[in-house]
């Protein structure tokens, strides 16, 4: 492994990726040296994601363009009377068709536990079966992909808890 690798993890490590999730990797992968953690110290999630948006709109991602109302993406949660949005959260992208919703962090990753945040609203959304989030490899020393992958590792190995979702896929930039 070098400092410029794009590292991932399916999970449940039982299933193999789906190819629209390895799309996903193959743009990380496209833009390795304009996101890597390890020499793009201190860059910002908004700032990855804009490198990253045009690849991503190519798979039929629909992107977060900036934090205005307009400029997010709005996934349904749940719906009042006729029919209309009561409650959604918001996502960096995501794709109605291939019901799935991606999250990238910098930061707030793992210190602000961001990565358990994005996993709790993609269980929630509707029509989402498939969570991706990235993650910086490095962050301040610490490696936040491997604690992020040891936290998904504990929530698949145990049998306590069952996700609606079908797949998750993390990234570490």
């Amino acid at each position: 492994m070098t400092d410029k690798s794009i590292l991932w993890q399916h999970f449940p490590k039982s299933h193999p990726c789906p190819a629209h999730l390895r799309g996903i990797v193959g743009v990380f992968e496209e833009k390795v040296e304009l996101v890597n953690s390890h020499s793009n110290v201190g860059q910002k999630s908004d700032d990855v994601l804009a490198h990253l948006r045009s690849g991503l709109q190519s798979l039929g991602f629909t992107v977060e363009s900036d934090k205005s109302a307009e400029g997010k993406i709005k996934v349904p949660v749940l719906y009042e009377a006729n029919g209309v949005i009561e409650k959604y959260f918001d996502a960096d992208a995501y794709s109605k068709e291939l019901k799935t919703v991606i999250e990238v962090e910098a930061g707030r990753a793992v210190s602000n536990y961001q990565f358990l945040k994005d996993l709790f609203q993609a269980c929630v959304m509707q029509d989402v079966d498939y969570l991706a989030v990235a993650v910086r490899q490095d962050y301040r020393g610490g490696d936040d992909y491997g604690k992020v992958i040891a936290f998904i590792e504990t929530l698949y190995a145990s049998t306590r808890l069952q996700l609606p979702l079908q797949g998750i896929l993390i990234i570490g930039y």
